[in-house]
């Protein structure tokens, strides 16, 4: 059982953390430089910033829905993007070096707040269950293996992935899938007092929501040829998939009242789901069928697939990502093989055929699954200051946190303690 000595972060975190940044900055000063092409990309800057806003405000405050891990649900957010953005710019540059030097522009900054998306993603997997120092080494680990993955996907087998349906979101889903499962903990299996919202913390992850809402359209379209056709797309399918997910979330409810964790989360899988072949000529009409197929079988998941997993495979996902990334990833792939397999995809000189696309979704899901047992396993450590069962989903473990609420919890146990004594007289 962890003591409280094993989550004390002074040293152990500290001295990660910067060794970590000390490497990364003297692999800058070797390695990169500026992107001296005539190619301007001022025209792309509003995009870089729309999926920067979603990297730490988006995926952030979504993070924030448990009632006692605000702080870090953000924080943690923030610790992973920060770190994760330099580590991506190196491991995606090493693939596409020039003269030996990695070259950073605009592009590459999007392409680097990307791959960070994949390390935010399965830390929602294992929101509240992991120390900072794990979550650094997941965010190396991680990335590394993403790219080297994207690297095959796009480069080797020349499939198009434009909005990263399989290779960021399928990718970071079953990963941290793997990793919880490695990491899985019996004394969780029956849900934890603190693996629950309150009012207010539900209304903060919905402003991670609505940015990321808004903002996905920027999302599939920041590297597409044509991002007018990959921002009308995306814009469509989440609009149909809100709808979608509203209705649903009304159905499968007894009472017939909405689900604020459904909306949160499910109204965003058609934003997944329409990524692979965003950029192609599905025309409005596609979009919405791919995003009101994703709002279904998104919603289906939460519904009846998340309790499923965690009481009889022993997979607890606390955020529901697999649902919101994974399966709606998935369904992005299957699109994209379809759409390949009705009419003819070409870009430049590559022909996008299904056989490829089947290739691509199968190798990430493969190498996801891998990555993140090996993962799993460096990160069941017992050193690298894993909280005990019960501290589980609390910020006090890693953070200050303010004295009234301090004061409130120590009230709120003592009238529970004495409630429990009354009932027993």
């Amino acid at each position: 059982m962890p003591s409280a000595l094993d989550t004390n972060m002074r040293f152990k975190f500290s001295l990660l953390a910067l060794l970590l940044e000390v490497i990364i900055i003297v692999l800058f000063g070797i390695f990169v430089e500026y992107d001296r092409s005539d190619a301007s990309q001022e025209n792309i800057y509003p995009l870089f910033q729309d999926v920067h806003v979603m990297i730490f405000v988006g995926f952030g405050f979504l993070m924030t829905f448990l009632k006692k891990y605000g702080f870090s649900g953000v924080g943690i957010n923030m610790l992973i993007a920060a770190l994760g953005l330099q580590w991506g710019t190196l491991v995606q540059g090493f693939w596409h070096m020039k003269g030996g030097k990695i070259n950073v522009d605009i592009k590459s900054m999007i392409n680097a707040d990307f791959s960070t998306a994949t390390a935010l993603i399965s830390f929602g997997v294992v929101l509240g269950k992991t120390s900072p120092v794990q979550m650094l080494i997941l965010t190396i680990l991680e990335i590394t293996i993403f790219a080297c993955n994207e690297h095959l996907v796009t480069e080797i087998l020349q499939a198009t992935d434009v909005g990263a349906s399989m290779t960021i979101h399928a990718f970071g889903a079953y990963f941290g899938l793997a990793v919880t499962l490695v990491l899985y903990r019996p004394g969780l299996k029956n849900k934890h007092e603190n693996e629950e919202s309150s009012h207010h913390s539900d209304i903060f992850a919905m402003i991670g929501t609505l940015f990321l809402w808004l903002f996905w359209p920027s999302f599939n379209s920041a590297i597409a040829r044509d991002e007018t056709k990959a921002a009308i797309n995306t814009y469509y399918s989440l609009a149909a998939c809100a709808v979608v997910t509203f209705a649903l979330s009304s159905l499968v409810d007894q009472r017939g009242k909405f689900s604020m964790v459904l909306i949160q989360n499910a109204t965003l899988a058609g934003g997944v789901a329409v990524g692979t072949c965003a950029d192609m000529s599905i025309y409005p009409f596609g979009a919405m069928c791919i995003g009101s197929i994703a709002g279904i079988i998104s919603v289906l998941g939460f519904k009846f697939l998340t309790p499923f997993m965690a009481s009889k495979l022993n997979i607890h996902d606390t955020c529901g990502v697999h649902n919101l990334h994974g399966l709606p990833g998935i369904l992005g792939g299957i699109a994209g093989i379809i759409v390949t397999a009705m009419k003819e995809e070409s870009r430049s000189t590559v022909h996008f055929t299904p056989e490829i696309q089947a290739a691509a979704l199968g190798s990430t899901i493969g190498i996801a699954l891998v990555g993140g047992v090996v993962t799993g396993g460096i990160l069941k450590l017992p050193f690298l200051g894993q909280a005990s069962d019960q501290n589980c989903f609390d910020d006090s473990v890693y953070w200050e946190v303010p004295e009234e609420e301090k004061l409130h919890e120590i009230l709120s146990n003592n009238h529970d303690e004495h409630s429990r004594s009354e009932a027993m007289m």
